[in-house]
């Protein structure tokens, strides 16, 4: 299901600034993903150790009903210090590794972070789905570049993200009251299309149903188990 994600970077910041860029011509910003998905899941990190574990927070929904059908943590030496916008660099391994041991491969994912909506067009969920070649969307709290308008007060309400002249990501307001989130295509998905898709797994929620769980699992807020066995006869 992976390929390597990291192509022959040679350890630097600035070699990983130009695979970024390499990757990035990779992306497809497609519809490729099922119009209804079976499984749908949800990735974030949290760290540990004053930073020198990396705990990346899996959980697979039905993509019906929403129901959580697994969940797993995984902790991995972190791999390099945070560098702003190389993100990826620092929390993928450990997000790959959560990925795998999912009951499911799911057939969307969403990722607590930047798609495309990065100075380079390559923030984690766009490596994540060309990592894994699994239609990915990035939904994050921050704007990491770009200029847009304020969307409307009113749940649903968006506006276009823009940098360089170019759409980036829609601003989107998932709750009233609540700032906007910067919802960006990752790979084999649309502009629209990430939009819709996060727009229909809202549960009342500034967060879609998939990151906001895995946000509570990364940051140990909640009762939520590390793991939730699949029902039986489900898989």
């Amino acid at each position: 299901m992976s390929r390597s994600a990291f192509g022959d970077w040679d350890g630097s910041i600035e070699g990983a600034r130009r695979l970024q860029t390499q990757l990035a011509a990779q992306v497809r910003l497609v519809d490729e993903a099922p119009a209804a998905p079976r499984t749908i899941a949800g990735l974030d990190v949290g760290f540990e150790d004053q930073g020198a574990t990396t705990r990346a927070a899996a959980v697979l929904l039905d993509g019906t009903t929403l129901q959580l059908l697994d969940s797993v943590v995984e902790r991995v030496p972190t791999a390099m210090p945070y560098v702003p916008g190389l993100l990826s660099f620092r929390e993928l391994p450990a997000l790959l590794a959560a990925l795998q041991r999912l009951a499911q491969v799911p057939e969307l994912v969403l990722v607590d972070g930047q798609g495309i909506a990065h100075p380079r067009r390559l923030g984690i969920a766009a490596h994540f789905g060309l990592a894994t070649g699994l239609p990915t969307i990035g939904v994050a709290k921050k704007v990491l570049c770009g200029r847009f308008e304020p969307p409307g007060p009113q749940p649903g309400a968006h506006t276009p993200l823009v940098h360089n002249g170019e759409q980036i990501a829609w601003m989107l307001r998932s709750k009233a009251r609540c700032n906007p989130l910067v919802v960006s295509p990752g790979h084999r998905v649309s502009m629209d299309g990430a939009r819709e898709r996060v727009m229909a797994l809202l549960r009342g929620y500034r967060l879609p149903e998939p990151t906001r769980l895995a946000d509570r699992l990364a940051s140990r807020r909640g009762a939520m188990p590390e793991r939730v066995p699949a029902p039986t006869g489900r898989f």
